[in-house]
């Protein structure tokens, strides 16, 4: 479990989270949804540690951000940030061995190497492995880096918007891929996403945020209706329910 308490956080003297309390349960698709400037992005980054922590304690399951080392928490959590800062000429294979450095600190073992090749199987990729980043597609390049994750082999995978600048197709892949770790895996997903009917289709729960708070949470079809819309996205779109959970008409 993700255990977070009366987390705040400022830049500048402005406040970007306030007193944030939140338990984000084991396995599972998390979805994490709210306008442009609503904390989203810097709550994935305190929790991974990117950003230091001001007010508040995480913990991830027994370790605590801040008290636990970088090592045990990458053996633990994994994160792909919006802007994922890779070399464009490193092969595929390459970047999900990155996967395992906090397991063999650049010493790479036989059973790294399987991990890698699992991980490539899992995303579908094998036939990637000696293609460089930069003569990928872009839906290519995110399950590349999404088998980087999945060769961390952590229990908790935290994903800054990977649906940025993906077609359909590559789209509906990345979902799907992404349920089957968490059904088939047992991974924790928490991913921030902008497309509403996305987070109700795929996520088994949805955290609303707004202006640095947590305004609902809870299953698609508890948090997604009129009211949300009118109060976090100051929308009046309709809301219609479905076989595949809310569903918002733009």
């Amino acid at each position: 479990m993700i255990r977070i308490e009366n987390l705040s956080y400022a830049i500048e003297g402005k406040e970007i989270l306030r007193d944030i309390t939140l338990d984000v349960p084991r396995s599972g698709f998390t979805a994490l949804i709210g306008p442009n400037g609503a904390g989203k992005s810097t709550f994935l980054s305190l929790i991974a540690r990117l950003e230091p922590l001001q007010t508040g304690s995480i913990h991830i399951d027994d370790l605590q951000i801040g008290q636990c080392s970088d090592r045990d928490l990458a053996q633990r959590l994994s994160i792909l940030p919006q802007v994922p800062d890779q070399p464009p000429r490193l092969a595929v294979r390459e970047l999900v061995g990155f996967g395992r450095y906090p397991y063999n600190r650049g010493r790479p073992t036989s059973d790294d190497g399987a991990k890698v090749d699992h991980a490539l199987s899992v995303l579908g990729i094998t036939d990637l492995a000696q293609r460089s980043l930069d003569t990928l597609s872009g839906g290519q390049r995110q399950r590349a880096q999404i088998a980087m994750i999945f060769a961390q082999d952590a229990d908790y995978v935290l994903l800054d918007e990977p649906l940025n600048n993906l077609d359909l197709a590559g789209t509906r892949t990345l979902l799907v891929i992404l349920r089957n770790l968490a059904e088939q895996h047992g991974k924790t997903v928490v991913m921030v996403v902008h497309d509403i009917n996305i987070a109700s289709r795929y996520a088994d729960r949805i955290i609303a945020m707004k202006e640095g708070r947590i305004v609902r949470q809870g299953a698609p079809d508890e948090v997604i209706d009129k009211a949300l819309l009118h109060d976090v996205f100051a929308t009046d779109a309709m809301v219609l329910s479905s076989d595949f959970g809310q569903v918002v008409l733009v």
